[in-house]
């Protein structure tokens, strides 16, 4: 899971082809962004790689997370908060909730180099919550966001301090300014994309 160049490459290509950066996510992911460890997320033993489909009944329990350490980084020392995301709340062609807050957590540690799981005392700030488009919806995109945090962690914060966790609070996330004022720096990216259940595809 260590990033090599081909990986960084297939992911600014991918996106720059799903128009999420530059794009929809251009004010989360800075212009020539490179990451520093890849980021691997799956739903059930299926893997979230770049853009890969799901429909919501796929993902109503919160997805495994596993990432190896940044080789500038000292993996004793640092920790991780993973963000999840929706841009295209509540429709692709009318994203006026975005970003939408499905997931946030803090304290994870990477994975160990034998592939073992590292010690992790993560905590959630924002509980899990499957997406959820309508059936009549357009496929979201969905962002998983990786930042270290600063030395120290986010130990400090509550749910409360991400922005509640009620429905309606959810929306409207900003996690670009939600990052800047806790001083993350962003490492991993990846995306997939999600539709409803019911969602069928328009033949042309």
């Amino acid at each position: 899971m260590s990033l090599d160049a081909p990986h960084a490459a297939a992911l600014a290509e991918s996106l720059a082809k799903a128009n999420l950066a530059p794009g929809a996510a251009a004010g989360l992911i800075p212009e020539g962004f490179r990451a520093t460890t890849r980021l691997d997320v799956s739903f059930g033993g299926k893997d979230a790689a770049l853009g890969t489909f799901f429909r919501a009944g796929e993902c109503k329990v919160a997805p495994a997370v596993s990432f190896l350490a940044e080789a500038e980084a000292d993996a004793a020392s640092h920790t991780y908060t993973f963000i999840l995301t929706d841009p295209d709340a509540p429709t692709p062609d009318d994203p006026k909730f975005a970003f939408w807050r499905h997931w946030v957590v803090s304290g994870l540690r990477p994975q160990s180099a034998d592939g073992g799981a590292a010690a992790s005392s993560s905590a959630e700030l924002t509980a899990y919550l499957g997406p959820g488009p309508k059936d009549d919806s357009k496929p979201h995109r969905y962002l998983f966001l990786l930042y270290r945090e600063p030395e120290g962690g986010l130990l400090h914060l509550s749910k409360d301090d991400v922005g509640g966790e009620e429905f309606v609070q959810r929306r409207s996330f900003k996690p670009a300014e939600f990052a800047e004022r806790h001083g993350l720096r962003l490492v991993g990216v990846n995306w997939m994309l999600c539709a409803g259940d019911g969602w069928k595809e328009e033949e042309e």
